[in-house]
């Protein structure tokens, strides 16, 4: 089929299934032009919580698909590229993190969304960058454990007096960024804005003219007098940024700040993973009652 015979079908598949289709900022651009709703894991995890929609189809990463299943239960979750996993997820596991709390009796875990669900099955609650600071400051606790990246906990303990333990994890796409690439772009583009994901290390994200999450990019984009802005974070968002606000000139901090497994969604995959119901997401009860816990907690504090 053509890309115009996919998206038809795909409308068509979409009311046949009584479907709503989430989209991560960070798809190929055909993926996110059929989005019903397009947005960061925040923006998504809510959706999923509220949609009256039988089926949800996630494009984006396997954790996010279990997390719309937690979220709803009692949907139909599918995820077009089963094998689209997340390298940070895999960097912590429920038995390596029992471990840690063991060593820190004290601590509350907060869990990126960036995890699995059994991961999230042994935290206290979620966040995603757009709340993440938020989350810890309200969480009735003197002492943290941050899973699993790094640079986001990093990035959080500067705004809490809390004692935050860091887990050693990253995402390889951001933590790639370096003073020299920051140094390179405004070099090039020196009327630019710099805006930065807080997953990116610490010493790039000190030389930000803004930290966002990708949402926050949206709001900044729009409301900043600059016409030009460098970003910061995966290359996806620019077709985003480029759509909504075409006004403005962007600029990547990188050129191959790609992440392998977001870009896996095709249209193809879309319509396959409607027409066949495929993949869906089935999770052991036990783990996603304690899972689903945990993200709660997360949308009551947010």
């Amino acid at each position: 089929m053509t890309k115009d015979d996919l998206v038809k079908e795909i409308e068509r598949l979409k009311k046949e299934r009584d479907a709503i289709i989430l989209v991560h900022n960070y798809q190929i651009p055909e993926v996110q032009d059929i989005a019903d709703e397009l947005g960061d894991s925040l923006d998504l995890s809510r959706k999923a919580a509220t949609t009256t929609k039988k089926t949800i189809v996630f494009c984006g990463v396997l954790f996010m698909a279990q997390s719309a299943k937690l979220l709803s239960p009692e949907k139909n979750v599918l995820i077009p590229r089963i094998e689209a996993g997340c390298a940070m997820a895999a960097m912590v596991n429920k038995e390596e993190l029992l471990k840690f709390k063991s060593e820190h009796p004290k601590a509350k875990v907060v869990a990126y969304v960036n995890t699995t669900a059994e991961t999230k099955s042994v935290s206290d609650v979620c966040c995603t960058s757009a709340n993440a600071v938020k989350i810890v400051q309200k969480l009735d606790t003197d002492e943290i454990i941050f899973v699993p990246d790094k640079n986001l906990g990093s990035y959080v303990a500067k705004f809490t007096d809390k004692k935050v333990h860091l887990w050693p994890g990253y995402c390889y796409v951001h933590n790639q960024f370096t003073v020299e690439d920051v140094e390179k772009a405004r070099d090039f583009h020196p009327e630019a804005k710099l805006i930065v994901h807080p997953e990116a290390p610490a010493e790039v994200v000190a030389l930000a003219d803004s930290v966002e999450s990708t949402s926050g990019m949206i709001r900044y984009v729009q409301e900043t007098d600059a016409r030009e802005i460098i970003v910061g974070t995966e290359i996806g968002m620019i077709y985003r940024l480029e759509r909504e606000v075409p006004e403005k000139i962007y600029y990547p901090l990188k050129e191959n700040a790609v992440c392998k497994n977001m870009k896996l969604t095709t249209l193809e995959d879309v319509y396959k993973s409607l027409s066949e119901k495929r993949y869906e997401i089935f999770l052991d009860s036990k783990v996603a009652e304690k899972a689903r816990l945990s993200l709660e907690k997360m949308l009551e504090l947010s």
